[in-house]
């Protein structure tokens, strides 16, 4: 009798033809009706966090809160009929926040309805760049970010969202200047008693109680916080006490308007449309992956770019702003029961009915709650016990990671991905441009040839020196390649007659260094040193011979190993050398 245990969805595999830009009709097509009271509960559910989150993640990011409900419903529904993931929700997240705001604040003047329009644009732009990627097959481009550089990305973001808040928790307005200044300024103001101890009273205890019950899973602990400062505030009338409340939302469902303002710095929406792309399709592939992993179904990275890229797009012109997936809400959809994309089209559907029924309902939410939910978000992104891991392992990585950090919270989230960016670059090009090299001989005991300089007491082969060079050849290196290699000849306790370069982990060679070689090349001739290779991969030995380094009749010159290589050089020599 089999002790596997069945997936609770069907494996899908990638459908083929028209249908698979179309995942959502796909689930259609193979919907069965026991799923349905599942994702009925599971949406309504799901609403209760929808309606406070989308709100406090709207004034975050620099918008009006009911843009937040805008930015859930229509999301919702576009990535219910495009995104591959049964389980993903979409809607306004905290790691977003800072980015939409770095390009809102300073292009808005203050102005509520620019500011929207600056979001949508930064939505469509997002939208766009997503898709197009999504289409070209791109969906690999967010794994050139490390995770040191990631760390260090979301723990300044979480920064600058966490202290974004602070002057709402404490009831105080400030122009928003950076993280820094922001400090100052919230310092400054605290000092001259400007602070409202009725808010910083709701909004703290509001805080504390979403941290306490963080450990509740299956409580909706945001609902019950803000359903309770709303409620201190409509009885004891705290209005009257100068807490700034959410006041009355209008009526009715979001309609189209095409985004789009001039006499605004293009370039500074185009970049952060471009950062806030990067960063909510980092998000939504790991979930993605994670959940696909849980229900054994499959997911096309790239057509997850698609279906992120249609949420932002169709949404900007729904006077949303761009969004991402969520690593708080798509829990609690799961944990409710949700089996398909349905979940989300329901939350969608009852966060409309809200609008629609009882806009009024949450007037009397205090900002400072508001706030509460963001910075209880906002430190859920801090990561700390990883890098201590990546501290005591590989110390360098860790300060390219705090680097990353220092980029964002001081000069703002925009410019922080950048470089994160130039950092990722310059990281993926080390290895490559200052690679490992070695010398290798013969271990006693021990199959093969080894690295020297970790077997002092390995044999060399009389006039033969093995030549381990451990990465691809392209421009960066071509000089150090022959400076190593002129090194160890230069190096060698015994006159050289053959060189063996053991190429296995040389996966590929451009135009400059082949020029290298071939320049290499004439010099040991000139030298009486031969220039031979071993284990050179097919694609790698194909460039030689199109470069003209592998003339016919030279291919006694490669061997398929380095052990070959050694038995071919003591034939043609007659060296009497033993393994």
């Amino acid at each position: 009798m089999s002790t596997e245990k069945p997936n609770p969805l069907p494996i899908v595999t990638a459908p083929s033809g028209w249908l698979r830009w179309f995942p959502g009709l796909l689930m259609l097509k193979n919907y069965q009706l026991a799923w349905l009271p599942k994702d009925i509960i599971a949406g309504l559910v799901l609403t209760t966090m929808l309606v406070p989150v989308g709100i406090a993640y709207a004034e975050a990011s620099g918008v009006p809160g009911i843009y937040g409900l805008y930015a859930t419903i229509v999301p919702l529904l576009a990535y219910a009929l495009f995104g591959p993931s049964r389980i993903l929700v979409l809607g306004p997240d905290s790691s977003l926040a800072a980015l939409i705001l770095a390009v809102v604040l300073p292009l808005s003047g203050g102005d509520p309805l620019r500011a929207v329009t600056l979001a949508s644009m930064m939505a469509v732009v997002a939208g766009l760049v997503c898709i197009l990627a999504g289409l070209l097959r791109l969906g690999f481009i967010t794994e050139l970010l490390s995770k040191p550089i990631r760390y260090g990305y979301m723990n300044g973001i979480a920064l600058t969202v966490l202290i974004s808040q602070l002057p709402k928790l404490f009831g105080i307005s400030i122009d928003s200047q950076g993280p820094g200044r922001d400090l100052w300024q919230l310092g400054e103001a605290l000092l001259a008693g400007q602070s409202n101890l009725y808010s910083l009273a709701v909004g703290g205890a509001c805080l504390a109680l979403i941290l306490l019950l963080k450990r509740f899973k299956q409580l909706p602990t945001i609902l019950i916080a803000v359903v309770l400062a709303t409620l201190a505030v409509g009885l004891f009338d705290l209005a009257s006490q100068g807490v700034k409340i959410l006041g009355e939302l209008p009526q009715g469902l979001p309609a189209f308007a095409l985004p789009w303002l001039s006499g605004v710095d293009l370039a500074a929406v185009v970049l952060g449309g471009v950062a806030v792309a990067l960063v909510s399709f980092a998000d939504t592939s790991v979930l993605s992956r994670t959940y696909a992993a849980r229900t054994g179904s499959h997911v096309d990275p790239n057509q997850e770019m698609v279906g992120l890229g249609a949420a932002n797009l169709i949404g900007g012109f729904f006077q949303g702003f761009p969004i991402s997936s969520s690593s708080s809400r798509a829990p609690v959809a799961e944990a409710a029961g949700s089996q398909t994309q349905l979940t989300g089209v329901v939350g969608a559907l009852a966060v409309a009915a809200l609008l629609m029924v009882a806009p009024n309902l949450l007037q009397n939410l205090p900002t400072s709650a508001l706030a509460a939910v963001v910075i209880a978000a906002a430190i859920g992104l801090f990561e700390f016990a990883d890098l201590k891991r990546i501290y005591k392992v590989q110390q360098w990585e860790f300060w390219l990671s705090m680097a990353c950090f220092a980029g964002v919270a001081v000069f703002g989230a925009i410019p922080g991905i950048c470089i994160a960016v130039v950092l990722a670059v310059i990281e993926f090009l080390w290895d490559g441009w200052r690679p490992y090299y070695t010398v290798l001989g013969r271990v006693a005991g021990v199959r093969g040839f080894h690295d020297i300089a970790r077997h002092p007491e390995a044999r060399l082969v009389p006039g033969l020196v093995l030549f381990r060079w451990d990465a691809p050849l392209f421009f960066a290196n071509a000089e150090l390649f022959q400076q190593a290699v002129l090194k160890v000849l230069a190096e060698s306790p015994q006159p050289v007659h053959r060189l063996v370069v053991a190429a296995e982990p040389v996966t590929s060679i451009d135009v400059t260094s082949a020029d290298m070689l071939s320049e290499l090349g004439q010099t040991l001739a000139a030298a009486g040193i031969d220039f031979h290779f071993a284990e050179v991969k097919g694609p790698v030995k194909d460039k030689l011979r199109r470069f003209g380094l592998l003339k016919p009749g030279e291919e006694q010159r490669i061997q398929p190993t380095v052990g070959a290589a050694v038995d071919t050089y003591l034939a043609d020599y007659q060296v009497d050398w033993k393994r």
